[in-house]
């Protein structure tokens, strides 16, 4: 298997668009696309000065595919979680071209300057060239940055960590994430379970045990590693 870093530059898509006019802000997937119908529903993390990430907004909010783009956290400091609401219909997605080929990548792919980086790993028999096609289509520029046999990386720590968060089921990921994203987890902060079960528009009891199977998995891989 081998380790590959695509930049791609995804024309007139409203995050690319948006991160090519305020370069100082990175955004960060933080969750994974999930809903049903035409409305989709994802966590992103902005980061950057307080001025650009407003102005980012601002932008991201004129196009079309995009619903709705609500801070989850106040507008100041360095850096903002962002609940995204788009139309599954206008809406291009790499990952979901990379899906479409079977392709594994790494979550938690990060744009800044309107570039997208995606890592991606690639069995024995997958067509580097084939992908990039696939992925230029449509208009899209795209470079070649990293490949590298996975023997020869000494410790692909991003690879170890998604071996035990495979274990995760697509509902505890989201749920998981969500957490995270809006400060559940950090030391002294006033967000609850039922602030998550909010946003999640689910009910305290089923996010409470969707986090606590969550957090016995992550937990247990946590604990092999620190044994290895």
């Amino acid at each position: 298997m081998r380790e590959v870093t695509l930049r791609i530059r995804h024309h007139d898509t409203p995050e690319c668009e948006a991160s090519a006019r305020y370069p100082e802000v990175t955004l960060r997937s933080v969750s994974s696309m999930t809903g049903r119908g035409t409305e989709r529903k994802r966590i992103i993390e902005l980061r950057g000065p307080g001025d650009d990430i407003d102005g980012f907004l601002e932008a991201f909010r004129e196009a079309e595919s995009v619903v709705e783009a609500e801070p989850l956290s106040p507008l100041e400091g360095f850096h903002v979680y962002v609940a995204l609401v788009v139309d599954a219909e206008r809406w291009d997605s790499i990952a979901e071209r990379l899906s479409d080929l079977g392709i594994h990548y790494r979550m938690g792919t990060t744009i800044t300057a309107g570039i997208e980086r995606w890592t991606l790993y690639l069995e024995p028999d997958d067509d580097l060239s084939a992908v990039i096609r696939a992925l230029e289509a449509g208009g899209n520029d795209v470079e070649l940055a990293r490949n590298v046999p996975l023997s020869e990386i000494e410790r692909p720590p991003q690879l170890e960590l998604s071996r035990f968060l495979e274990d995760l089921t697509p509902r505890q990921r989201e749920v998981l994430a969500v957490a995270i994203a809006m400060g559940y987890y950090e030391h002294g902060g006033d967000v609850g379970i039922e602030t998550v079960a909010d946003e999640l528009e689910l009910g305290t009891t089923t996010v409470w045990e969707h986090l606590s199977r969550a957090e016995a998995k992550v937990m247990a891989g946590v604990l092999d590693r620190l044994e290895t």
